[in-house]
């Protein structure tokens, strides 16, 4: 997995927590070509979406129904391809060419269609799909990071007003969620209804908290403790930390559809995929914590 590392503070207020009072069923996703690492990173009824390493060190996407593990490498790609996002039978994510250049694609199950924000000059990460609507991240000319949506005619800029970086991964109606970086080197996950951002701070994420997914009243990311990453499930009121128990340094929880929670657990051997249900509201623990530290979290490229 190709990381990105960036030194944040992240300032946090008193806010509910809650921690399982009893064990959550966590089933590990590796494709069968995988040799060191899979992702599971988005997830549309049965389908599940991500990405793996072969033993030659080569990327590749997946589609995995279940059953059936189908393999997705675009056309144009040279070094690699990964999915981040699906909704129905449409995949997004990206793909590097014969110049190692980071392209966008949606792939419909039949047609591969490259996606390029007209304002990227260093690359176009899509990483969530909701109809006809795309949210990912650019890279302008100076490398810095800026949320899209983009409708399939229109490309609109997200930038966060308190923020001097935005990454947008997740879109469920008119709700999309990601991170950002204020001026002051600060990172929040946020919550943008089309006019309104809403920082979005796990309380026991006293080194950061990354939204990744969305659906309906659901948001599903990760947040960084004094040592490692935990995923966490938040539903407007209450946030529950998700722990693969085989995970060593740390859980990160990317897709959410329904019931149905992915994301991926770290090990020394490699990463791995895992799906997992949301916890029934009777396994929560409502707690409080306040905090301020700095922080390096790991982003996929």
């Amino acid at each position: 997995m190709k990381t990105n590392l960036i030194k944040l503070t992240c300032g946090l207020a008193m806010l509910g927590v809650a921690t399982m009072a009893q064990a959550q069923i966590y089933t590990t996703l590796n494709a069968p070509l995988s040799h060191d690492w899979t992702s599971a990173d988005g997830i549309s009824g049965n389908n599940i979406v991500g990405g793996y390493t072969d033993s030659s060190g080569h990327e590749s996407g997946y589609l995995y129904n279940g059953s059936t593990w189908m393999v997705l490498n675009d056309p144009l790609a040279v070094y690699g391809t990964i999915a981040f996002g699906i909704d129905g039978n449409n995949i997004v994510g990206k793909y590097n060419d014969s110049l190692n250049r980071t392209h966008g694609f949606l792939y419909n199950g039949s047609t591969w269609t490259t996606l390029d924000d007209p304002f990227s000059v260093y690359g176009t990460y899509p990483y969530g799909i909701n109809g006809n609507n795309i949210v990912g991240y650019y890279e302008d000319s100076s490398g810095t990071d800026h949320g899209f949506l983009y409708n399939g005619s229109t490309w609109t800029t997200l930038d966060d007003p308190l923020g001097v970086q935005t990454i947008a991964s997740g879109i469920d109606g008119n709700n999309i969620v990601g991170y950002y970086i204020d001026s002051s080197g600060n990172g929040h996950g946020f919550l943008y209804n089309g006019s309104t951002w809403t920082a979005l701070d796990d309380p026991l994420g006293v080194k950061g908290t990354i939204a990744s997914g969305i659906d309906g009243n659901n948001i599903v990311g990760f947040y960084i403790d004094s040592s490692t990453h935990h995923g966490f499930l938040y539903n407007g009121s209450t946030w529950t930390t998700l722990d693969d128990p085989l995970a060593v340094y740390g859980t990160d929880a990317d897709g959410i559809s329904g019931n149905n929670i992915v994301g991926t657990y770290f090990v020394s051997s490699g990463d791995s995929g895992f799906i997992t249900s949301v916890p029934e509201p009777s396994t929560l623990a409502l707690t409080g914590l306040s905090g301020l530290a700095g922080l390096l979290f790991r982003r996929r490229k």
